[in-house]
């Protein structure tokens, strides 16, 4: 397809522009999809508002946004998979798959992974692109792709509770009620854990996690969320918690609360990257660490939960922005956390 499309540029901190660049040529092995949502993530406002993350530093001009649903409107030669009229979640990291991590099945471990909107590769906040067919899966006549953009999200989500050998007849404590949270209180909900219990300082996200399924939810602000949560499990603690607040004070409360011999899952990034935590009590009490770094063999999984309505994907969206409306909406998504659990971007 020839021609020109709008593309989303941030210039600076806090600064985002519209402007034409050529549509992308795909591949043998690619496709051409027109993008129809693109999800806001953390790591975009972090780079929006912060300019970088860790070592990872923007230089302007660049393209944010990873989480995106479209339709297929053009196939190189040798893809098989996908036609016309597709339409398609996609998987935003391209992997090598030469490397050991890529050999033996953790294909997200991988040193030289491709990612969109991580410097210095482009995001996807454009009218096309064009992306690895292999990448690009099909969802079924029943979602639509402001689902299939959110699906990147949702895979995280789910590969916390793989991490966290999640299953029926456990309670779960998630700390943080953002997007991540929320779609790993979903996650659990369905892969059988039958209580899920919310911690998060934010009333709204908290109102958000019930109406999502949440068991219990608890104002951290508000309530001693140790007690509370020792309360809600007649003293025990639950079998797994997953961390998504990112913060050393929930991350603390995490190894105070959880049960003797317990899971707790990090997904959440720290502001300093670094955490002090209580480890005696993490030794005494025999807990089990495991990290979570995006996700692996994840969209398959997610794409199903939505389409057979075990997640309801759609409720963790509270704004959505056009991309005309792009600066605006980023601005309003950084300054208004209270408020903005999941902002979405409509490109067309």
């Amino acid at each position: 397809m020839e021609g020109k499309m709008k593309v989303a540029v941030m210039t600076d901190v806090m600064k985002m522009e519209l402007t034409q660049r050529d549509i992308p040529q795909p591949k043998d092995d690619e496709v051409l999809v027109k993008v129809e949502y693109v999800g806001v993530c953390g790591s975009d406002l972090h780079y929006y508002e912060a300019g970088g993350i860790g070592a990872n530093i923007v230089h302007p001009p660049f393209v944010l946004g990873h989480e995106a649903g479209g339709t297929v409107v053009e196939v190189g030669k040798d893809v098989k998979n996908l036609k016309v009229g597709d339409r398609v979640a996609l998987e935003p990291g391209k992997t090598c798959g030469k490397c050991i991590f890529c050999k033996t099945g953790r294909y997200n471990l991988c040193p030289d992974v491709i990612f969109f909107a991580t410097p210095p590769i482009d995001g996807v906040f454009q009218e096309y692109v064009a992306h690895e067919a292999g990448l690009c899966f099909k969802i079924p006549d029943n979602m639509d792709t402001m689902e299939a953009a959110l699906i990147e999200p949702l895979s995280v989500g789910f590969h916390a509770a793989r991490q966290g050998d999640a299953h029926m007849g456990q309670t779960a404590v998630v700390t943080g009620a953002g997007c991540i949270g929320l779609v790993s209180m979903m996650a659990l909900k369905a892969m059988g854990v039958t209580k899920v219990i919310v911690v998060d300082i934010m009333q709204k996200r908290l109102d958000k996690a019930l109406e999502l399924g949440a068991t219990h939810v608890i104002n951290g602000k508000e309530q001693d969320t140790v007690a509370e949560v020792l309360k809600l499990t007649d003293g025990l603690g639950p079998d797994l918690v997953i961390e998504t607040a990112g913060t050393e004070i929930t991350t603390r409360q995490a190894v105070q609360f959880v049960q003797r011999g317990g899971t707790i899952v990090l997904v959440g990034y720290s502001a300093s990257g670094e955490e002090t935590l209580p480890m005696s009590l993490a030794l005494d009490k025999e807990i089990t660490f495991k990290t979570v770094f995006r996700y692996r063999h994840i969209y398959p999984v997610a794409i199903e939960a939505v389409a057979s309505g075990k997640v309801n994907l759609k409720g963790i969206v509270t704004n959505v922005f056009t991309l005309d409306e792009i600066e605006e909406g980023m601005n309003q998504s950084v300054k208004n956390k209270a408020d903005i659990v999941k902002s979405v971007i409509k490109i067309c």
